[in-house]
């Protein structure tokens, strides 16, 4: 049975993640709270729990599943050949809604799906987020929707479509921006933007000046 736990409540907030981290440490699947929309989320480390949040959704491996940080530290046991350019996205916009397509360190034990030696990797801005984040290290999170389904903006949607598959709701009611993050891929010598989401190409060139849209 799904536990579900109100953040914008102190008391319930402390409990909820407390709960979150533990089902996480265990492989179990949680929904939480970010800066764009809800997200399901498991240990990054875990190739069950990931084979379990993509089954959730009902995903196939062709998708692999993006990957959020509580810090930018975090990024140098994640990522190799990072790019200067790439720092200076992370400097301007993290956290935030902007996603990085990086390529990931080769000693990784993980398995995100079809990822091609490379992760999605982002920093959302969102104080729930962070401090699960934080205390147990990447996750593996993707929309907390069942696939081809509007992605959820309350908790009430994903648990509409995800149910007991799930261990633990963490409910910070609406998000506050409905936009799917922006995607650029850094892992070529001029980054390309993959999607534009909540930052727009302009807004990325501010830092990006020679930054690449993809057809």
């Amino acid at each position: 049975m799904a536990r579900r736990y109100d953040t914008n409540d102190a008391t319930d907030r402390v409990t909820g993640l407390r709960e979150a981290a533990s089902a996480v440490r265990r492989g179990e699947l949680v929904v939480l709270p970010t800066d764009t929309v809800y997200g399901i989320g498991a240990d990054a480390f875990s190739s069950q729990a990931v084979a379990d949040l993509l089954d959730a959704k009902g995903r196939g491996r062709g998708m692999p599943t993006p990957v959020l940080i509580g810090s930018p530290n975090t990024l140098h046991g994640l990522v190799t050949d990072f790019s200067e350019l790439a720092w200076e996205l992370v400097d301007a916009f993290w956290p935030g809604a902007l996603t990085l397509v990086a390529k990931h360190q080769p000693s990784l034990q993980w398995d995100l799906g079809d990822t091609r030696g490379t992760v999605a990797v982002r920093m959302p801005l969102h104080p729930v987020a962070i401090e699960l984040l934080t205390d147990v290290g990447p996750m593996a999170v993707s929309s907390a929707n069942l696939t081809g389904h509007p992605a959820p903006e309350d908790c009430d949607a994903a648990q509409d479509m995800l149910g007991d598959s799930v261990s633990v709701y963490l409910d910070g009611g609406p998000t506050p921006d409905n936009a799917p993050s922006s995607i650029v891929d850094v892992t070529r010598r001029v980054p390309v933007l993959l999607r534009e989401g909540a930052l727009s190409a302009e807004e990325l060139r501010k830092v990006v000046p020679d930054l690449e849209v993809a057809n």
